[in-house]
């Protein structure tokens, strides 16, 4: 056998020496991103108990201050008002004045304004304070996708976003039985001082802990180079982002923005109804006690958390064994929204063991489809993140505006929740359909 020629070793030497290098790259590169993740998941998870705490102080402060179940489905609307109408602006807000500072004045105003629900007295001062929560909040979910666009590479974001996102829902899973606590031995006044106080401290954590990846010390080259190679967008900003107007209303128009938007106000349909009415769905329609309605409300949270996880890594698995991104980011987001529709099977069950089953699995599937916020990091134009996501926020949080205000009248008038289950199985439909036939290629619109 010939002895291999001096070229041929200095060959394989070269080849042996890169595969080397790559490997100790790879476990050189640092986990910063990770630690980032963690602090969007916590104010995500205080975001979303101040913002919903009303729905379990509901029922014992709509008795305390004379509201009915029509201006009650008002007052749980009036927080996506403002909610919606400020998404834009935010978004704004957001690209001119960056993500550090625009998430820090977000979380101590929502906070204040939490803290005020406490003091409420009249329909009017909590119509008041809902508006105010909702203007302080509208900043904080694009914040979070321009984040992950920009900390985390693509085939990492729809985990990424789930984990995030998964704080909408556990919270209130894990803290349910705590807060009922607090309701029956303390008052609903202090469900809102103790979150609303939760918020400030967390904003105080936030300034000091988060950097932009070309500003963190405990990023690493090889984490940088591994961010960027996936398309984190990581270029320093030069001055102050300043908004093209046409560009914006050209995103607008466009028929991916609208076909996300419409699938996402469907899906936010089913998760408002958790959030608002559903407490009352189990006290009025199923007739449980409040410890009862403790514990079986805790197990949809727990249903819907591991259904966002489960959704985020399918999405992230399927891009990363060779399916598009069409593929990998629609079919989870589908499947969820067309299993969530079985929410109307609820109307035809005595057994309320079967119905907690039936808005579990529902909320579960609802969790999958939470991933539109993926979609946002993947598609929009690198300049108008913030924009882009205001305007997807703005579509979703309509649901928070109708949703209520149609349930609440359907209550009102009926007296029961089955035709408001109806609605909200069709408009999961309703998205399913916008997914597959509006929204076209999952890549960045280009303007």
């Amino acid at each position: 056998m010939t002895p291999p020629s001096w070229s041929q070793r200095a060959g394989r030497a070269q080849i042996e020496e890169a595969g080397v290098t790559a490997v100790a790259a790879t476990l050189l590169r640092s986990r910063a991103r990770y630690a980032i993740l963690a602090l969007l998941a916590t104010g995500t998870l205080i975001n979303y108990l101040d913002r919903t705490v009303l729905g379990i102080a509901a029922p014992v402060l709509a008795r305390d201050l004379g509201i009915g179940a029509a201006m009650m489905g008002v007052v749980f609307s009036a927080f996506s008002w403002t909610y919606a109408l400020m998404q834009i602006p935010g978004g704004i807000f957001l690209d001119r004045f960056g993500t550090r500072l625009t998430y820090m004045l977000s979380v101590c105003s929502w906070s204040f304004f939490t803290l005020l629900h406490g003091t409420v007295g009249s329909v009017s001062w909590l119509l008041g304070c809902r508006c105010g929560l909702g203007i302080a909040e509208a900043p904080c979910f694009p914040a979070n996708s321009r984040v992950v666009a920009t900390w985390f590479p693509q085939q990492e974001r729809a985990f990424a976003t789930s984990v995030y996102t998964v704080g909408e829902y556990v919270g209130l899973a894990l803290l349910s039985p705590l807060l009922f606590w607090v309701l029956s031995e303390l008052g609903w006044r202090w469900l809102f001082v103790i979150t609303g106080a939760m918020g400030l401290m967390f904003a105080v954590v936030w300034w000091v802990a988060y950097r932009e990846p070309f500003q963190s010390t405990a990023v690493s080259a090889a984490e940088l180079r591994h961010i960027a190679a996936g398309g984190g967008i990581m270029a320093r900003p030069v001055g102050r982002t300043r908004l093209d107007w046409s560009a914006a209303a050209r995103l607008v128009r466009h028929r991916r923005m609208w076909g996300i938007c419409i699938g996402q106000f469907a899906g936010n349909s089913t998760l408002v109804f958790f959030l608002t009415w559903f407490p009352t769905y189990l006290a009025t329609q199923r007739h449980m006690g409040w410890l009862q309605i403790g514990f079986f409300a805790i197990l949809p949270f727990i249903a819907a958390s591991v259904g966002v996880l489960f959704g985020g890594w399918w999405s992230d698995r399927l891009l990363k064994t060779g399916s598009s991104a069409n593929v990998a980011r629609k079919l989870p987001i589908v499947s969820g929204l067309l299993l969530a529709s079985t929410i109307v099977t609820a109307n035809y069950v005595a057994s309320d063991t079967a119905v907690v089953a039936i808005m579990s699995l529902a909320f579960f599937a609802q969790g999958m489809a939470a991933l539109g916020w993926t979609l946002v990091s993947d598609i929009a134009p690198a300049g108008l993140l913030g924009v882009a996501g205001g305007i997807f926020n703005f579509a979703a949080n309509l649901a928070g505006i109708i949703t209520p205000l149609v349930i609440g009248g359907i209550v009102g008038a009926t007296g029961s929740f089955v035709d408001a289950l109806f609605f909200i199985g069709f408009l999961a439909l309703l998205g399913a359909l916008s997914y597959v036939f509006v929204v076209d290629d999952v890549r960045r619109i280009q303007l």
